[in-house]
């Protein structure tokens, strides 16, 4: 089966623990803090892999998880850092974040790789809370949480040409006769169900070609295959757009042609840019290219800027001057690459370094004053609630980060609640040692 669509969860490891310990010396109050910090969370990995032809290993799984960091160790013994998981997809795979819908990386190149998910920070053991007061720290930092993300993946084909065109005009059997592939070719529609790709060969060099499943009307809403496959074409370089010219199907060949360019036109993604070739195949079938159907249907065509060859596939009638042509083409894109990706992707530094991580945020809750951060909430799973220093070290976090101030300018006097997560303490106007 080929899948070339998928959504999975990806979590990166938690940040170990920072240790809470004290060496055993004699005259040194507590033994003296020695708690090492923990170790560093396993990133998520994504890379690919050319080995790789489809998506279908993440059909069945559907959520991947990095390990965690070891929680630090007594005499300042860091925590072993979590493994990193590292996640092969196709090559060709675009892969998008869901929440965003912007595109974190697109795997072109293969063995190329990014980081999706960094794993958590260690956190500090309590040797880092020693100071000229707080000589015996009984609290630590926690790690930090690991990072989760739904993320899209989206496999795009690689390849030099693409052949576009309605069902059953003969795309297959020119695939077939020009890279010596056998793909399945049949007298009926849809007859490709999936993408095939074939290498046309010559002396010197040669080029990927890609047969991508027939077009129909509605097909850029996504009628018929439409979308499952129109995404396909993005990458290629030049199209070749088949034409069965003989209307051997019932249908006029320059309105096939009229509607699969109004289908990629509509379709958009850039594909109107790319050089065309148009292939007028089952030329055989008029009785060759002095016939009145085909002179007309050339010259409406070569009128509107598309150079037009004579084809048919199976006796290999007009395949080499085809194929030399598209390489043509293939070299010219190549010699004038074309203009600079103008996507939107997404902002990794931006997710790094949170603007929001050490805002303290107040509120009331009825009578009582509710403080919220991402910074405090890390402080406050730190915080050891049976010991004097570690609850002052929070308090003294929440005063200085302009919380209490805030919270006064919205009523707060002594002896009310202050509620952070699910602890509640009652504010005092002199909280000290």
């Amino acid at each position: 089966m080929f899948v070339d669509r998928a959504k999975i969860t990806i979590v990166s490891g938690k940040g170990g623990n920072g240790a809470v310990s004290f060496r055993r010396e004699p005259f040194v109050p507590e033994g003296g803090p020695d708690g090492g910090d923990g170790g560093k969370g396993g990133d998520v990995i994504i890379q690919a892999d050319s080995g790789l032809r489809t998506l279908m290993d993440f059909k069945y799984k559907k959520k991947y998880t990095a390990e965690n960091g070891q929680d630090g160790m007594r005499k300042k013994r860091f925590g072993k850092a979590g493994q990193d998981l590292i996640i092969r997809v196709p090559q060709g795979t675009v892969v998008i974040d869901q929440e965003t819908g912007l595109i974190m990386k697109d795997l072109t190149e293969p063995g190329e790789s990014f980081v999706a998910a960094k794993g958590g920070k260690g956190g500090k053991g309590n040797v880092h809370y020693k100071n000229s007061v707080r000589q015996a720290p009984n609290f630590a930092e926690t790690g930090d949480p690991g990072r989760e993300r739904v993320i899209l993946l989206e496999l795009k084909m690689i390849a030099d040409v693409g052949l576009v065109g309605f069902p059953n005009v003969g795309k297959s059997s020119l695939l077939a006769a020009a890279t010596h592939t056998s793909p399945k070719i049949g007298n009926y529609h849809f007859t490709t169900l999936t993408p095939n790709l074939g290498v046309v060969k010559f002396p010197q060099t040669s080029f990927v070609m890609a047969d991508v499943a027939g077009i129909i009307e509605g097909a850029h809403e996504g009628l018929g295959l439409g979308l499952e496959f129109l995404k396909h074409i993005e990458r290629t370089k030049v199209l070749i757009h088949v034409v069965d010219v003989s209307g051997s199907e019932g249908r006029d060949p320059l309105e096939d042609f009229e509607k699969i360019m109004k289908e990629l036109e509509e379709y958009g993604h850039g594909i109107m840019k790319k050089p065309m070739l148009v292939a007028a195949n089952k030329i055989d079938l008029l009785g060759g290219e002095d016939s009145e159907e085909y002179l007309k249907f050339k010259d409406a065509v070569e009128k509107q800027g598309y150079p037009v060859y004579p084809l048919s596939a199976p006796i290999h009638y007009g395949l080499k001057e085809l194929m030399q042509a598209a390489l043509n083409k293939v070299n010219e894109v190549n010699a004038n690459p074309p203009e600079i990706d103008d996507r939107e992707y997404f902002d990794f530094e931006k997710d790094d370094h949170d603007p929001d991580y050490r805002v303290v945020k107040v509120y009331k809750d009825g009578n009582v004053y509710v403080a919220e951060g991402k910074q405090l909430s890390k402080i406050f799973n730190s915080t050891n609630f049976n010991d004097f220093g570690s609850l002052r070290y929070l308090y003294k976090y929440v005063e200085n980060s302009g919380a209490i101030r805030k919270m006064k300018e919205m009523g707060l006097e002594e002896g009310d609640t202050i509620r952070i997560e699910d602890y509640e303490f009652e504010y005092e106007e002199e909280f000290q040692e």
